[in-house]
């Protein structure tokens, strides 16, 4: 396990460590109602420099990153960022990716784990393009605010005002004497702002965001909690609600799909279910009451398997258990019940995201 640039840090603060995707993350501070509740209502920081990165450069870095995901590349603003996803040629996924395009590279930030897969996956079909590969998970780390004091905050650390970020745009900022890259990321809830920062330099820049949220009711905000409110968004994550058999209409991504584009690899599988206007399955919330089900456990109604979960967490807002799980499309109206397993527990589906 690639152990966490900051651990000694955490590990100061009383964090408990788990192992996702092959490298370190928080798994809590130990104040988990705090730190969601300051999601939801006043700020929170996540360290999140497990995420991996590669860059890729060279004159044909655009052009051929473009054929090979399934969102706008070539027409990508220099400063801004996208959400794409990669596929093999029957469709399924390699992995997802925000797509950052920066005036001399791309960045792919990626889930813990995925670096090499994707690399892989490239490398297959770079031939005579003039574009090169390289890994950057070493060079960059991620920080992530959550909530609606991280403009104040921001503003604090920056000594400035700090305008509101729109999702995917960027701006560029020092902060604790570094040179960071701010990104909107409003997928979880409204405010999110990413810091991208030198990993030299994360320290100073997660102490400095710290101490500028002291007034604000900053909270450390670990990876439970996280995916807590990931699956209360109803978003779904590579490599737990997303697999090598996925598809991403399955997945509900259909704004990592740019429809106007020329081709990329996949392209024909999903210009086919575009077309036919429905998968057999999707991805959709169900409400599990006091049933702790674990991932993978079936849903079926009658005696037929109609589904399966893949996310399961403990909602106080919901006040019961909710999911993420994939469901046959005869079975996707919300208030629908299923069976759990074998029963007797039954399970309600629910459109996402979760009401809170």
């Amino acid at each position: 396990m690639e152990p966490l640039s900051l651990h000694f840090l955490h590990e100061e603060a009383g964090a408990r460590f788990i192992d996702v995707g092959g490298r370190e993350a928080v798994a809590s501070h130990g104040n988990d109602a705090d730190a969601y509740r300051a999601a939801r209502e006043a700020v929170a920081l996540h360290d999140a420099s497990y995420r991996e990165v590669l860059r890729i450069t060279g004159e044909d870095r655009v052009s051929f990153l473009h054929g090979m995901v399934t969102q706008e590349v070539n027409n990508l603003p220099a400063g801004s960022a996208t959400y794409a996803a990669m596929l093999t040629a029957k469709g399924a996924m390699v992995a997802d990716a925000r797509i950052l395009r920066r005036e001399a590279d791309l960045v792919l930030d990626m889930e813990p784990g995925m670096g090499p897969k994707v690399r892989e996956f490239l490398e297959k079909y770079l031939i005579s393009e003039d574009a090169e590969l390289h890994e950057a998970t070493g060079d960059q780390g991620l920080l992530r605010l959550l909530g609606p004091r991280t403009g104040a905050v921001l503003a604090a650390a920056l000594g400035g005002d700090f305008p509101p970020l729109a999702h995917q745009a960027t701006r560029a900022a020092t902060l604790a004497g570094q040179d960071v890259l701010l990104v909107g990321n409003t997928v979880l809830e409204p405010h999110g702002v990413d810091v991208w920062v030198p990993r030299a330099g994360l320290e100073a820049v997660w102490r400095a965001l710290t101490q500028a949220g002291a007034g604000q009711g900053l909270q450390p905000l670990g990876f439970e909690t996280l995916e807590l409110l990931r699956v209360e968004a109803g978003v779904p994550r590579y490599g737990q609600d997303m697999v090598a058999t996925t598809i991403p209409l399955e997945a509900n991504l259909t704004a990592a799909i740019a429809y106007n584009k020329g081709c990329y690899i996949g392209q024909e599988v999903i210009a086919r279910a575009t077309f036919r206007g429905h998968m057999n399955r999707k991805l959709t919330g169900l409400l599990l009451g006091e049933s702790a089900a674990a991932p993978g456990t079936e849903l079926r109604l009658g005696e037929k398997k109609v589904g399966w979960l893949t996310s399961v967490v403990r909602s106080s807002t919901q006040g019961q258990y909710v999911a993420l799980g994939y469901v046959h499309k005869d079975s996707l109206e919300p208030g629908t019940e299923l069976l759990l397993a074998q029963g007797p527990a039954t399970v309600k589906v629910a459109a996402l995201p979760f009401k809170g």
